[in-house]
This record gives structure tokens, sequence and C-alpha cells, in this order.
């Protein structure tokens, strides 16, 4: 007669692929509201959303260059996109706000939005790649890069780098404060890709030492010490030279 073994299963591990599970889906949600947000508001001058979790609902904060268009006429606007949040991407009660963007120049999304938008108008990709990168160092940023991929010039697929000041590749700080934005639009040859990394004015990096000038009364205290063995010579001098004489006498 066989014997039944008892089977272990390890809680702590399948406990840690929930987890893993639903972090996955919690990003595939905020990737799929940011598209679709992004397509909703080509013509406000989207510039990304924040998705924060609240004991009430979520609060939503989109990002915009004319917030009025993203409001609506009385808010009918917001009601509707409340409402498609709600229904298609499962958001409980979301609260929707409308924050106007300070510096557009300084937002990867707007930036390559305004790329993709002259690509449709007709503008060849180096004027318009090379006036937003203008655009955005002028603008105080302390790095920028723009990589543009599809077919440029030929039948054939490629991409063409453009990039300007510092800009660290790899390391926590470039993925906590480093902005990053991509953006398609499909022409005649084909889709385009437009991606923007933009480094913002006020990031540091870890390895960026200053060195702090000495305070004015460290300064003056090695002029006064090189005065203090010459005149402690002096006085030896002479005793010496007393010495001397009366040894003479």
């Amino acid at each position: 007669m066989s014997k039944a073994f008892p089977v272990r299963v390890c809680t702590g591990a399948i406990r840690d692929m929930s987890a893993v599970k639903h972090i996955l889906a919690e990003n595939k949600r905020r990737a799929s509201v940011d598209e679709f947000l992004s397509r909703e508001l080509s013509r406000a001058g989207y510039g990304g959303v924040d998705l924060a979790k609240t004991p009430l609902g979520t609060r939503v904060t989109i990002y915009a260059v004319r917030p009025g268009i993203v409001i609506g006429r009385g808010g009918e606007n917001i009601k509707r996109l409340a409402r498609t949040l709600e229904e298609r991407f499962g958001l409980f009660n979301p609260q929707i706000a409308v924050a106007e963007v300070p510096v557009p120049e300084l937002n990867p999304y707007i930036m390559a939005s305004k790329v993709a938008s002259a690509l449709e108008r007709g503008v060849h990709f180096r004027r318009a790649c090379y006036w937003a990168l203008n655009s955005i160092m002028n603008a105080g940023a302390l790095g920028c890069e723009i990589i543009i991929s599809g077919k440029l010039t030929t039948e054939r697929a490629r991409y063409e780098k453009f990039k300007a000041g510092y800009l660290p590749k790899v390391g926590d700080p470039v993925l906590k404060h480093v902005k990053r934005a991509v953006a398609y639009t499909l022409l005649k040859p084909g889709l385009f890709g437009i991606q923007v990394t933009i480094v913002p004015p006020d990031y540091t990096s870890p390895d960026y030492v200053k060195i702090a000038e000495p305070p004015p009364e460290l300064e003056a205290k090695p002029a006064e010490e090189a005065e203090k063995p010459s005149e402690e010579k002096g006085e030896g001098g002479e005793a010496g030279e007393e010495v001397k004489a009366d040894a003479g006498a």
C-alpha cells in the first residue's frame, strides 16, 4: 500500500509572486491610462499624468499646456474622462485635477508631441529635432537627447540621435529625476518614433563635488603665522649674540 507524502507549500514564495503580479498589473494600468490620455488630450498639450490612491478614491492629476481644453465647457470633458477611466480601466472613484505645465520646454511629453506634429506638417526631421533640442537647452535643461527612428531617408528603417549638454545614462538618480517620453506618428513612409530625454535644471549628480571657499578668518591666519617665526628667530638671534659677548668678556 502506497503512502501519501505531505506536500509542503512555501507560502512566502506565493505571497511574493502575488505581490509581483499586483505591481505588474498596476504598472500596466498606469501605462494604459497614460497612452489613452495622450491620444485624447493631444490638442491640449498633454504633459503626463500622476495616479495616487486615497481612501476616497483615485486622485488623477493631468498636466497640460492648455487646461481649459481638458476641463471643457462646464466641466463636461472632465466628467466624460472620469466616467471612461472608471469603466474602462477600473479606477475606483477617479477624482481628476488639471495642472498647468509651467515650462513646456522642460516636459518630454510635450516636446515629443511637438516634434511629431512638425513631422506631420512636412518639416524635415533634422530641422524639427534641432529646433526642439535648442528650445530645451535654452529653457535651462542640463542635458537633452532626442532619438528619432523610422524610414528617415531610405526604405530601410534606421535612427538618428541629437544630444547636447550633460546626459547621465544609468543609476538610481537617473531613474528618479531624469524625464523620458516617447511619441509615435504615422506618416506616408511608415511609423516614426520620437524619444525625448531631458535632464532637469535641479538634477544633482552623486559624482558632483563642489569645493567650498574658506572663510576670510581662515585665510588671514597663515599670514599671521608666517610673521611669528621671523619674530621668534630675531629674538633668538639677539639672545645668542648677548651670550657670545658675555663669553668673550
